[in-house]
């Protein structure tokens, strides 16, 4: 293996046996041959399973839902394409020339892609329990830094749930005003429920963030009602 690489697997914790699957691992589509493609996709496999299997053995009071969304939260791109950029791996891929002038080894898509393909060449390599080992290794900041109560459903998920339990209804959201400079403004929205004859209005740096307000304004509304 080249001496770049060799680096990179002493950051992992693994030795290949078949260099050859990391070098796999590392190339993209866009440098044709032996892509890393089909990798992507039993990598996605046994890390969704390994870190299924963490979050149920931590999380033992936890509801379905519950352990769903926190593993959404953890092998989604952002993640993944966080973990890339922690070992560098941008600098081992091996992508085409297209790729590279367009910035190919700092997409978050490829790089998550990238570290999926990866744990799959160690499971091909190593077996399951060398795949494990490695993921909760560098996923260990990532599962120690998870609670229940950090990853509840949003207040618009759940005044939209709540509604429909009911049989009501969905809200509307509606922009009341913008306020403050250009680099520093405040959004004002509406939430109604015209069902309910109900109006609240939440505020934030977003209208996001200002239809979430609105939503968790009603949510207390009707709760306490």
């Amino acid at each position: 293996m080249k001496a770049d690489v060799d680096r990179l697997c002493r950051d992992l914790g693994y030795h290949f046996h078949a260099p050859r699957l990391i070098e796999q691992a590392l190339t993209h589509r866009s440098a044709g041959g032996g892509n890393n493609e089909r990798l992507e996709y039993l990598g996605d496999a046994i890390l969704g399973f390994v870190i299924a299997d963490a979050l149920y053995q931590h999380f033992k009071q936890a509801t379905e839902g519950q352990l769903s969304r926190l593993r959404a939260h953890l092998v989604k791109r952002d993640t993944l394409a966080g973990i890339a950029r922690e070992f560098k791996l941008g600098d081992y891929l091996n992508l085409g020339q297209g790729e590279l002038r367009s910035g190919g080894q700092s997409r978050d898509s490829i790089l998550a892609d990238s570290v999926e393909a990866i744990l799959a060449a160690i499971y091909l390599d190593g077996g399951y329990p060398a795949s494990r080992e490695v993921i909760l290794r560098i996923f260990t900041r990532h599962l120690r830094g998870l609670s229940l109560e950090g990853h509840q459903k949003d207040p618009k998920t759940q005044l939209q749930e709540y509604l429909q339990a009911k049989r009501i209804g969905l809200p509307g959201y509606e922009i009341m005003d913008v306020s403050g400079d250009p680099h520093d403004q405040v959004f004002s929205m509406f939430c109604e429920i015209p069902e309910l004859e109900q109006r609240t209005i939440g505020r934030g740096t977003s209208r996001r963030k200002a239809e979430q307000d609105a939503a968790s304004q009603m949510l207390m509304v009707l709760k306490h009602e």
